[in-house]
């Protein structure tokens, strides 16, 4: 996940996300391999990022690519109900809030989709210009829609990053393409539920897991074991 800043102090490239669900599986189980979820942190990249964090006072550095794209277009226009709409989308900007966090009628949204703009992204806007890399993750991951599902074995514990809403098989592809292409079941337990337990035998054994078919929309702090046939 790319992760976009602006007037923040915060690191360049891959940050490891020290998220404490893993460090607990972790303590928990005793793997012998842990692997935590790397974010890439790209200062100003709007292009490249799936969401954009940036400072309250320097929001403008954001919404003006979106007003000059947007003013470009009607300058090279004659259709009046196209005028219309980008004027009314020129002045929502005037407030300084981006457009993610606009109420749009759905044929305006796709209609600015088609012009890329940036603001159309995920925005978290931040008051001041420090904040905590640990505690900007899980607000930038809540406000782009994403979530991590977890594996947990004495090999390895490990955090994967989904789409909050999507299901058993697309979480299976996410580990190894095999899995989602022999897809039989897959079991799960809440990650409250794996930390009480020794492992996911002990789940299993405690009645504490439960098998769900493909289409199942996995919960946020979910673990997971595919049974698959390949």
């Amino acid at each position: 996940m790319k992760i976009a800043y602006t007037g923040l102090n915060l690191p360049e490239g891959k940050i490891k996300y020290d998220d404490p669900i893993i460090l607990a599986l972790a303590n928990k189980i005793s793997p012998k391999k842990v692997t935590s979820y790397y974010f890439d942190f790209l200062p100003d990249d709007y292009e490249a990022a799936d969401i954009i964090v940036i400072a309250r006072d320097r929001i403008l550095d954001l919404l003006i690519q979106d007003i000059e794209k947007l003013e470009n277009r009607r300058e090279r226009i004659s259709d009046t109900d196209e005028q219309a709409m980008l004027d009314r989308i020129l002045l929502e900007l005037e407030d300084e809030v981006p457009l993610c966090d606009k109420t749009l009628a759905e044929q305006d949204r796709e209609y600015l989709q088609k012009l890329s703009l940036l603001s159309l992204k995920p925005t978290l806007v931040i008051d001041g210009n420090t904040v905590d890399v640990k505690e900007l993750i899980p607000r930038a991951m809540e406000k782009a829609g994403f979530m991590f599902f977890y594996t947990a074995a004495k090999q390895e514990v490990h955090a994967w990053l989904i789409r909050c809403g999507d299901d058993a098989q697309t979480c299976a592809g996410k580990i190894h393409t095999d899995l989602e292409r022999g897809f039989i079941k897959a079991e799960i337990v809440t990650v409250d539920d794996m930390l009480q337990c020794h492992g996911l035998q002990d789940a299993r054994n405690r009645g504490l897991s439960r098998l769900v078919d493909r289409d199942f929309v996995i919960p946020a702090n979910t673990v997971i074991d595919i049974r698959f046939n390949v």
